[in-house]
């Protein structure tokens, strides 16, 4: 699935990245937790990470783990400085209203799988 479909479904606003709209992701890890997301070191560069963890250390945990993109939910703004963190990574960063269960849902819906343990299930 594209991140522009990702943004159309979950009805997300893109705050940076708009040169990674035609990116094609084939999974997704969800957690508010980066020691978890860290934990799985084996993530695909062609994977969302979803959270609703709004400082610069999800765009850090992002970083180390080559993702580029990012769904904030909750309904929460990014502060200005996760925002700008994004951009000079280039990231695609997109805020949703949804929550973190029903953002997961619509993107497993839509075909794009979770990962657990390295691997696609």
């Amino acid at each position: 699935m594209k991140v522009s479909k990702i943004k159309e479904l979950l009805n997300a606003e893109l705050h940076s990245g708009e040169h990674l709209l035609e990116k094609e992701i084939i999974g997704a890890y969800a957690s508010d937790l980066m020691s978890d997301v860290l934990a799985s070191i084996y993530l695909d560069e062609n994977a969302v990470l979803v959270s609703g963890l709004n400082n610069t250390q999800l765009i850090r945990t992002a970083e180390m783990l080559d993702l580029c993109v990012i769904v904030l939910v909750r309904g929460k703004k990014p502060h200005p400085e996760v925002v700008q963190m994004a951009k000079e990574n280039g990231m695609a960063l997109l805020t949703t209203n949804l929550n973190m269960y029903n953002s997961c849902g619509i993107l497993y819906a839509g075909g794009v799988k979770g990962f657990s343990n390295g691997r696609i299930d």
